[in-house]
């Protein structure tokens, strides 16, 4: 069992965000077979692009460097918020020191394909950092790049419910929903059945959460350079990768208010803002906010400002429409 020791000032000081690389490093891990495999249709579509990327890049080198319990943390550089984006941390990895990377290659790079030839004449190069980077941001570009506005939206809105929870029952039931391992027991986080066994002082530094939508279950980081950080598998990720039918269409529902604003009701279990149901559900933020209005006019849905952004969510007879209809 992992445990971490929270104070009331950790808690103040804990904070979401997005890491566009850590969620490439599990892609990739999942698609070389290590980590929670990929839905059939991801893996088909995506399997011929990184069977090339092998061949023809020096992607190889980055999976040599990938355990079953992570790997190097300048792959993955510890991300600043929720703004993070791809091209934050690819400057971060170039920017990596060729001493601090051969440091962290001699300890993760331990497997079978770190002898292979050519993998060794990559992580031997005195240009190592720069072709490790590259291949990162080839694979980045044929297999993530396409479908990360529409999973950035999904842990956006993640993170859009989490912070509701905090603000309706507190970071004790918040955390505990982040996975079902998960307790909160005499002021400290406890993780059962986890890899890593301890415990962890935050220290007042607060706790990094990190939603992502290709973590098999929860994942952590608890040593330096990164903060004390619980990685989670955002909510909605199970129908996200049946792709947009797997949203329910009860008929009755379909029928009533139209296929597209029983999708937009289906897919407000949690508040959430034009553009995030746009890229959510691949329609135009002009065609979402035709569609929102008039459920706002039928009494379904009601809005209220969040910060910069305007959130939705169901009214009580938009609730008891959508749970009519399953």
């Amino acid at each position: 069992m992992l445990r971490f020791e929270v104070s009331v000032e950790d808690l103040l000081r804990s904070r979401f965000a997005l890491s566009p690389a850590m969620d490439l490093c599990f892609l990739l891990g999942s698609l070389a077979g290590r980590d929670r495999p990929l839905p059939r249709a991801w893996a088909t579509r995506l399997l011929p692009a990184f069977e090339r990327l092998r061949r023809e890049s020096e992607l190889n080198a980055v999976l040599a460097l990938q355990g079953p319990q992570g790997g190097p943390n300048f792959v993955a550089p510890p991300p600043r918020g929720l703004n993070q984006a791809w091209a934050d941390d690819l400057a971060r990895i170039r920017a990596t020191p060729l001493e601090a990377a051969r440091h962290e290659f001699a300890t993760n790079a331990t497997g079978p394909s770190a002898r292979d030839p050519r993998v060794r004449a990559v992580l031997d190069s005195t240009d190592a950092v720069s072709r490790i980077a590259e291949a990162m941001d080839q694979a980045w570009h044929e297999l993530l790049a396409t479908d990360w506005p529409q999973l950035r939206a999904t842990c956006e809105r993640d993170v859009v419910h989490r912070v509701g929870v905090i603000g309706e029952h507190g970071w004790a039931t918040t955390i505990e929903s982040l996975h079902p391992s998960i307790t909160w027991q005499a002021g400290g986080i406890e993780i059962g059945h986890f890899p890593q066994v301890g415990t962890v002082r935050l220290a007042g530094d607060g706790l990094l959460l990190i939603p992502s939508v290709f973590v098999r279950n929860i994942a952590a980081h608890t040593e330096d350079p990164w903060p004390r950080t619980l990685i989670y598998r955002a909510r909605g990720t199970a129908a996200l990768w049946g792709g947009q039918e797997t949203v329910p269409q009860p008929d009755a529902l379909t029928a009533l208010v139209g296929r597209s604003r029983a999708r937009l009701l289906l897919t407000l279990d949690a508040p959430a803002s034009t553009s995030h149901l746009a890229r959510s559900l691949a329609m135009t933020p002009g065609a979402v906010g035709d569609h929102l209005a008039v459920l706002r006019g039928a009494g379904l849905l009601v809005r209220a400002r969040s910060g910069r952004s305007v959130l939705y969510r169901r009214t009580p007879l938009g609730e008891a429409l959508v749970a009519g209809s399953g």
